[in-house]
């Protein structure tokens, strides 16, 4: 009896290694097209007497029986208890990957989801969930929901736990278009944008929503959970891939993809097919903007601490996609008010603080989207709807409940950059500052960041200081601005004066407030927020906070440029606040430390000079002009020339990007203005004397001609409107000082060929071979 054993009975190298033989000619055969292809090709017998040993969980028996069961011309009301235990099984896998730190399906032996795989799985629950749209005769087989919902279950926990599996599917476009049509059966929508949204994440081309089957009626048809949801589908459609950062980011590379593209992108497309869906709009500011019922004398904090382990927790993210789905069936019409959500049983199980993330996670979503057609080629359209729907109110009415609550103590702050899962509450607040940037950013609509009772204060200022009003001013909807005494933007300097020095919410909040300033200077406007403290507090941070974060303090060097540039007011604030020579030098040191993202600062300073120099007569500024350092100190021409060397030094055509351009411009400031004055061969000799003075001659005057050139192509068919408006002058006399500087005649002591000698002249290279 031993004996027999011992000879029938396999080693468990042997049992792995006949497992892997047949896995090995189902992979081949799928590869080649040739032999087994799908595991219902192996014979009963030999599937059941390998599962026994390969621990296989009856899996390939039952994908053999369904596969009999589930043709063209079957009754698919049958196969609803095979498909729910071969979910049941792959879900229990997918539970056990996620909960336990992701562990690779490689660590396991023959796991669950990857034998379905290999055994045709995922085939064929595609094919049958397709099933009523590949039938061309007959009577149109039904779908039980409960089917359609183990199908979608099985395949998305294939895609977690299995590699390939989801690119798999985004290849399939006929599938993918199927999925969408899912989602206009309620039961069944969460299970669907589920899996939609994990397939489009790997797609390299961006789907088409225009080519969705009726994509309009569809998205009127979702209730407001749901079209929060789809939100999170759209985030993957309408913005364009994330490059990352290699060189695809640089403007040379953009400048390239450009020529060779001359089509819309998809991303734009897809914008556009959704503004022309009629509500769309108007029903993501009420998303954006609904309030959260809050249990009486239930704490409404967030305990950011926690959320890891909430959102991690199996049993609550059922629970939460119970509450959608409960709250889908409630919304047959489109009132997801409060009193219906309230209504729910479990939503009153939940603690109060998830219902909160709840509520945050969805408006993040939503907040993406807006923000994404904010910058979008429609922007114009895109204000005037959320302007009408009154956006900006409505977020200022929830700025202190849900936006800026007071922080739990003991929270470790997220820096800019830093590689980390957000949580709800913080992916929020980011959003929101994002939104309000974009906004903001370069168009009137900003004044309805404002209060009634703010905007007559900007009109005082005018009045006061004798000069006219701004038509964007004058034209300010009043109906439309934020209620009450205070509106988004004071309310934003008060959270940012109370910010932890190394938040990384100071870099969006300063970001958020500059798009306020950005444009033609403003002096009512700077005078509003210099009123609030801003400028002493930008101060504080750069020179007495020990800041030390690049992104922060970059943020607070565009900022302050904003503040100043043109005011006589804010230059005397300033030499208030730095009224030591000590002060001063640490406020030097940081502008130098990196000049990338103080180059705008200095940018501010120097045509601020330039325009007081020329109104001494005024005694306000004459008192100014002679008491204030920073004035005093970039009036020095060797300080300005120190700069300029600086700024061409570090960067060239190859390494600009759309953060570092800046440089470049500020350079062409200084020269332009020396230009103005007659100066301009005094600043080229001075280069060339430094280059020598380097021991590298021709090197910095070749860079900044092969920037200039670069600078006439990139400007070419570009909106010049910001350089114009920003710097008050007209871009035409950018352009001249341009065409004079790369002058090619030996005579002109304006253009820089003149100062390389020959020997040391590279001009004329291909901007790809430099």
């Amino acid at each position: 009896m031993a004996t027999r054993r011992s000879g029938c009975a396999p080693t468990q190298t042997s049992r792995g290694n006949s497992c892997k033989n047949i896995f090995n000619k189902i992979r081949q055969g799928q590869i080649t097209g040739v032999g087994l292809t799908r595991g219902s090709q192996i014979p009963v017998a030999l599937l059941e007497e390998r599962d026994k040993r390969a621990q296989w969980q009856g899996i390939p028996a039952l994908l053999r029986r369904l596969h009999e069961s589930s043709h063209p011309n079957s009754d698919l009301s049958k196969i609803d208890s095979m498909v729910m235990e071969l979910s049941s099984l792959l879900s229990m896998e997918a539970m056990s990957f996620v909960t336990e730190e992701r562990k690779t399906p490689q660590e396991s032996v023959s796991p669950n989801t990857y034998t379905f795989d290999l055994f045709g799985g995922v085939d064929l629950f595609v094919e049958i969930l397709m099933r009523p749209t590949l039938t061309v005769q007959g009577d149109l087989p039904i779908l039980s929901d409960d089917l359609i919902k183990d199908c979608l279950s099985g395949l998305y926990n294939c895609c977690i736990c299995t590699e390939g599996v989801t690119k798999r599917l985004a290849a399939r476009e006929d599938f993918v278009m199927f999925l969408f049509t899912l989602m206009s059966n309620k039961k069944v929508f969460l299970p669907t944008a589920t899996l939609i949204e994990d397939i489009l994440s790997v797609r390299k081309e961006i789907i088409q929503l225009d080519k969705i089957p009726n994509l309009a009626s569809l998205v009127q048809s979702f209730n407001q959970q749901q079209l929060a949801n789809f939100c999170r589908i759209l985030s993957v459609t309408i913005s364009e891939p994330d490059v990352g950062v290699d060189d695809k980011h640089t403007l040379l590379a953009r400048s390239t993809q450009l020529k060779t593209s001359t089509c819309t992108s998809r991303s734009e497309s897809n914008q556009v097919a959704l503004l022309n869906i009629p509500g769309f709009i108007e029903r993501l500011c009420k998303l954006a903007t609904r309030k959260v019922t809050e249990a009486a004398g239930a704490s409404a904090r967030l305990e950011l601490e926690d959320w890891h382990s909430w959102l991690d927790n199996a049993l609550v993210l059922d629970a939460l996609m119970q509450l959608a789905i409960e709250e889908a069936e409630q919304s047959s019409t489109e009132s997801s008010d409060e009193s219906s959500l309230s209504s729910s049983p479990l939503r009153h199980r939940l603690p109060q603080s998830m219902k909160i993330v709840h509520e945050i996670m969805y408006k993040v979503e939503v907040l993406y989207v807006l923000c994404v057609l904010l910058m979008g080629r429609q922007r114009n359209q895109v204000h005037r709807m959320l302007a009408e729907f009154k956006l900006i109110p409505g977020l200022n009415n929830l700025f202190d409940k849900l936006i800026w609550r007071k922080q739990p103590s003991g929270h470790v702050l997220h820096r800019q950059n830093q590689n980390c899962d957000c949580s709800p509450e913080i992916s929020f607040k980011i959003q929101f500052l994002r939104l309000l940037q974009s906004f903001s950013d370069h168009h009137e609509n900003k004044y309805l960041l404002l209060s009634g009772q703010e905007l007559n204060e900007l009109s005082d200022i005018y009045l006061t200081a004798n000069i006219f009003e701004m038509e964007a001013l004058n034209n300010t909807d009043r109906n439309l601005v934020c209620d009450g005494k205070k509106g988004l933007l004071t309310r934003l300097i008060s959270v940012m004066k109370k910010e932890p020095i190394d938040s990384s919410f100071r870099f969006w909040q300063a970001r958020a407030v500059e798009s306020f300033l950005r444009g033609t200077p403003s002096y009512a406007d700077q005078v509003f927020l210099l009123r609030r403290g801003l400028l002493e507090h930008i101060l504080y941070c750069i020179i007495d906070s020990g800041c030390k974060s690049h992104d922060v303090l970059q943020s607070y060097f565009d900022l302050l440029g904003e503040l100043m540039k043109f005011n006589i007011d804010a230059f005397k604030r300033f030499n208030k606040y730095v009224n030591t020579e000590e002060k001063f030098q640490m406020f030097l040191t940081q502008i130098n430390s990196s000049l990338v993202d103080s180059n705008m600062l200095v940018r501010c300073i120097v045509l601020s000079l330039d325009r007081f120099e020329s109104q001494t007569n005024d005694l306000k500024v004459a008192e100014v002009f002679s008491e204030c350092r920073l004035l005093s100190y970039i009036a020095q021409v060797e300080n300005r020339l120190f700069f300029l060397y600086r700024l061409i030094s570090i960067i060239n055509v190859q390494s600009l990007t759309q953060e570092n351009v800046s440089c470049l411009n500020t350079s062409l400031v200084v020269l332009m203005l020396a230009r103005r004055r007659g100066k301009l061969p005094f600043y080229l000799s001075a280069l060339r004397e430094k280059e020598y003075a380097e021991k590298y001659p021709g090197c910095l005057l070749n860079n900044f001609h092969n920037l200039l050139r670069f600078w006439q192509h990139h400007y070419l068919n570009k909106d010049s409107t910001c350089l114009e408006n920003s710097s008050c002058i007209p871009f035409t006399y950018w352009k001249e000082t341009v065409s004079v500087l790369l002058g090619s005649g030996r005579s002109s002591q304006c253009a820089i060929a003149t100062y390389i000698d020959e020997a040391y002249r590279d001009l004329d290279r291909d901007f790809m071979e430099l």
